[in-house]
Order: C-alpha cells, then sequence, then structure tokens
C-alpha cells in the first residue's frame, strides 16, 4: 500500500476542517504534509488521526502542521442539547473544566447554565 493510500482519512480529514496552506508530498516512502490548522485543537484532532494509523511515532510521515490563531485552544458554535459541561468533557476531557470555558466567555455569557444554540465560545488554552 503506497503510504498516501495509507493516510488518505489523514488527508480528507485536514481537508474537511480547512487546513490552510495544505501541501502533500512523498519522497522515498514517506509522506510529508504541511498546513495550517485555525486552532490548536484542530492540530491535535490531525494529529490523532496520524497516530491512529501509523502509531505513537510513525516513520512513514512527517507532518509539520501550524497554528494560526494560537491565543485560544478552540473556537466551538454551540449545537442544540449542548451544555458547558458537555463542551468542556468534549474539549478537555473533564466536564468541570466548565467554569474555565465560562470565565473565558463572561463578556456574552451571564450564567453557566444558559447557552444558546449558535453561539460562538472561547474554548481558552489550559
Amino acid at each position: 500500500m503506497a503510504v498516501k493510500e495509507k493516510y488518505q482519512s489523514v488527508l480528507e480529514l485536514g481537508e474537511s476542517l480547512n487546513i490552510q496552506n495544505g501541501s502533500v508530498t512523498e519522497e522515498n516512502g514517506v509522506l510529508k504534509v504541511k498546513g495550517t490548522a485555525n486552532t490548536q485543537y484542530e492540530k491535535n484532532v490531525l494529529w490523532d488521526k496520524i497516530k491512529e494509523i501509523g502509531g505513537e511515532n510513525p516513520s512513514d510521515i512527517l507532518a509539520n502542521i501550524t497554528v494560526a490563531d494560537d491565543s485560544v485552544y478552540h473556537r466551538h458554535t454551540v449545537k442544540s442539547g449542548e451544555t458547558l459541561g458537555k463542551i468542556a468533557k468534549h474539549y478537555y476531557g473533564n466536564a468541570s473544566k466548565y467554569q474555565d470555558i465560562f470565565k473565558a466567555n463572561s463578556d456574552i455569557l451571564k450564567n453557566p447554565d444558559l447557552i444558546y444554540p449558535d453561539q460562538e465560545l472561547i474554548i481558552p488554552n489550559l
């Protein structure tokens, strides 16, 4: 299997995340991937996919992914039925971190129990 085919799902994920300035080349059986993710969270999602396919330290792919906005971990658009706890669990693996999200968005949120669909929330770096 060609290395590009092996990592095709990573390339498709990069497209769905709208990775900017992307380039993909293959040299001597090593896939070289370069681009700019919007946030650190998106970069982490890409790396998780690379590791899922190639293991913890894959030798057949070199990825140089930079981050456009490192002032936040991510920007999240609230979907119906979500709570700050669910959002915190998704991004940090810990629902009690909802307070950090609430504090980072105190300009638009007055109560941690009241969030609305389509609000864009800052998910802060911890």
